[in-house]
């Protein structure tokens, strides 16, 4: 087995908001595909999208994914409240040696999601 995950959707109200949240909090492009009933905005990892299709309902409530910043979640964190994100848990330390750090926040479209880094 290479990874256990292998796909991570994060539902949308608003697409195009979502994206721009995303694009603007993780600095990347994404793959954008649009269909009849669906929309996604793949992340250039091939690990997950921002999708948009009936029955994804944005939770605070559901599964908690958490995003790789690496050396950067500071950083992260900051351009999270700029455009509008709540952190709901900051930076704080896991106590298991050498695991890093982690941050919880509440996206554009009402989704818990975590922050993972280095530092």
């Amino acid at each position: 087995m290479e990874k256990l995950v292998s796909w991570v959707d994060i539902p949308a109200a608003n697409f195009e908001r979502a994206v721009a949240f995303y694009r603007g909090i993780l600095n990347i492009d994404f793959n954008i595909s649009v269909h009849a009933n669906e929309k996604m905005a793949c992340f250039p990892t091939g690990e997950g999208a921002i999708s948009y299709s009936p029955g994804f309902n944005p939770s605070a409530d559901g599964t908690l994914v958490s995003l790789n910043t690496g050396d950067h979640l500071d950083a992260t964190i900051e351009r999270i409240v700029a455009l509008g994100g709540t952190i709901t848990q900051p930076k704080t330390k896991i106590e298991v040696e050498g695991l890093g750090y982690f941050a919880l926040f509440t996206d554009s479209e009402g989704n818990r999601v975590g922050l993972y880094g280095n530092r």
